[in-house]
């Protein structure tokens, strides 16, 4: 794509960087795309033990409910505290971990801290008149602010904890969901909102002798204080004698490796891909601003982040941060003259010069903080700023300065090739350690029954696994014909948002109001016509093609399903591309129109 002439003069050649990107991506995509992952079952089960309470036994419970939650992370506090808003009552939380918090309760790892502004990442500050504490919050702001939420609408009333769900069938005669739980429970819900997560699920690398290694390991996402000692804030002074080595270098390790190179005797990190890792400028609220705001703040912020990270203009940029600055570069290279509008295709080499400008700053960072020229070269990212999720830290990239930590770049091999009894072994060399550590993330484009561990029987015994085998099939992103009363919240067939907790707030007061017109129309179930479900569908794909073209040149993750796009089941692969806002505008219009057009009530 040509660029208006006024812009040749750049400081950098474009053609280069793209032709860099295509090399860097090249490089790193495996034939196994997904599968290179192993599931944590069987004997990797431990994994995803909770190591943070003690199981507490009791009997199973038969009865008899109205709405059965699956997830007690944000979408499920959503949930529940707009049911409650709405009037809907006898509302029940199946949660695996021992409390709510979903993704707050499971990572405690070090460092742990929102990547999203706080102020637009916790939801119901208005209504629960709290002020976060600092602009981003730490892991144990947000978690408490969970409970808060679960009790301030009495949620943990009818909480079931330290439950999983194994099974859901349909009982047509009852028009009812079967529920059934690894406690033996066994309830029939009128309605039931899957509310499990789009990454909630922890997975392990298919490392050759994965199994073999003789010391000791665990995955981020569980925390083992009791080898490393210390918390959330550091402390970890039993490392002072173990080689440490730690796999994976996404947002998890950015936070958590400063805290372990500060103890550990020794260090490696073993690396892919680089993240892309920005100034994080955390900062304490200022009561003053805090004391200015009128009503409706929150959502207004929300929405201005949520339009900005999407390249939409808007007046101010409310949030200003490292998430929206490459849309701020954006428009002050778009000329305001009328008469010098842009065209579209202008405006995409535009949005292209913008992201570059971006990237070539975070590598400039890399090199100012990083001494030893090789490290620092091999931890620059070399793809778009959104193929990846852009990280924030102060302290990550000048940990590799200190003389303990290694960075191991095994990108020339597409990854660790294999581990042994005592350590790792790739690139022609191996690594003696006392202890792996797993940041590998969580599941991302497998199917949606084994991500939830538990797999949905419709009407006439259709699975959902079955259904959606071909890709997502939905109404609005919401619903499944065939699956009546069935819905889920997160991300599907509806409008993303790097900030998800809006996204959530948004869907649950819709399915609220889906449930009440339901029961307001005398109704027993409602589920997609066919030809509504088609129809949507139709729109999602079509709507799709220009973000499928921009994940499929970018390098392997979990965004675009490790390279392997014509899946659609990377993140938001099948979004609604124009985003949350108008995600929301569509609801609401569809809502006022008043016919639930594609809805079928039986």
């Amino acid at each position: 794509m040509s660029l208006p002439r006024e812009y040749s003069n750049l400081g950098f050649d474009p053609d280069a960087l793209r032709e860099k990107y295509q090399i860097e991506r090249d490089k790193r995509l495996r034939d196994d795309a997904n599968e290179q992952y192993v599931e944590v079952s069987g004997d990797f089960a431990h994994y995803v033990d909770d190591p943070y309470v003690e199981r507490e036994e009791r009997d199973p419970i038969d009865d008899e409910m109205n709405v059965v939650i699956i997830g007690g992370g944000f979408g499920g506090l959503m949930t529940g505290a707009r049911f409650r808003e709405a009037g809907i009552e006898d509302i029940h939380v199946i949660e695996a971990g021992g409390d709510f918090g979903g993704t707050w309760y499971w990572n405690r790892y070090p460092g742990a801290q929102c990547d999203i502004e706080s102020y637009c990442y916790l939801p119901l500050l208005e209504e629960l008149n709290y002020m976060p504490k600092e602009k981003y919050s730490y892991a144990p702001e947000i978690y408490e602010h969970s409970q808060r939420i679960a009790k301030e609408y009495d949620l943990y009333d009818g909480a079931i904890f330290q439950t999983k769900v194994t099974e859901l069938h349909w009982l047509e005669d009852e028009a009812r969901w079967l529920v059934k739980t690894d406690r033996d429970d066994t309830l029939r819900a009128r309605f039931v909102v899957m509310s499990t997560g789009p990454l909630n699920r922890p997975k392990l690398p298919s490392i050759p002798g994965i199994d073999e290694f003789e010391g000791h390991t665990f995955h981020t996402s569980r925390w083992d204080y009791e080898y490393t000692d210390g918390d959330h804030s550091g402390g970890l002074t039993n490392l002072a004698d173990k080689r440490v080595a730690v796999i994976g270098t996404g947002a998890t390790t950015i936070q958590a490796v400063p805290f372990v190179g500060e103890h550990a005797k020794e260090l490696f990190v073993f690396q892919r891909t680089p993240s892309s890792v920005d100034v994080r400028g955390n900062a304490p609220t200022d009561p003053k601003w805090a004391a200015s705001l009128e009503p409706g703040w929150q959502r207004a912020r929300r929405e201005n982040f949520n339009d900005m990270v999407i390249g939409r203009p808007v007046a101010e940029d409310l949030v200003n941060d490292g998430w929206t600055e490459i849309f701020r570069t954006l428009a002050s290279l778009i000329p305001r003259d009328a008469d010098k509008a842009v065209s579209p295709e202008e405006a995409a080499a535009l949005a292209e010069i913008a992201d570059f400008k971006k990237m070539n700053g975070i590598r400039d960072r890399v090199d100012s903080l990083v001494t030893d020229s090789d490290t620092a070269e091999a931890l620059k990212p070399w793809y778009r700023q959104f193929c990846k999720r852009p990280t924030f830290n102060d302290e990550y990239l000048p940990t590799f300065d200190r003389r303990n930590v290694t960075l191991v770049d095994t990108s020339e091999t597409k990854g660790v090739e294999r581990i042994t009894k005592t350590g790792i072994e790739t690139g022609g060399q191996h690594y003696d350690v006392d202890c792996i550590i797993f940041a590998t993330g969580f599941e991302v484009g497998t199917s949606y029954t084994r991500r939830s561990g538990f797999e949905i029987h419709g009407q006439d015994g259709q699975t959902l696994s079955d259904y959606w085998a071909d890709g997502l099939r939905t109404l609005h992103g919401f619903s499944s014909r065939g699956f009546p009363n069935c819905f889920q919240v997160g991300f599907s067939q509806n409008g993303f948002s790097v900030n998800l907790t809006s996204v959530l707030d948004d869907q649950a007061q819709h399915v609220a109001y889906l449930i009440n017109e339901i029961n307001a129309r005398g109704a027993k179930y409602a589920q997609p016509t066919e030809e509504g479900e088609a129809d949507w569908v139709s729109t999602i794909r079509q709507l799709a093609v220009a973000n499928t073209a921009f994940f499929e040149a970018c390098t392997p993750g979990y965004y675009n399903n490790e390279g392997d796009v014509s899946a659609r089941r990377g993140l938001g692969a099948e979004a609604y591309a124009p985003g949350a806002n108008a995600f929301n505008r569509l609801l609401k219009e569809w809502r006022e129109e008043g016919s639930l057009d594609g809805l079928e009530l039986t």
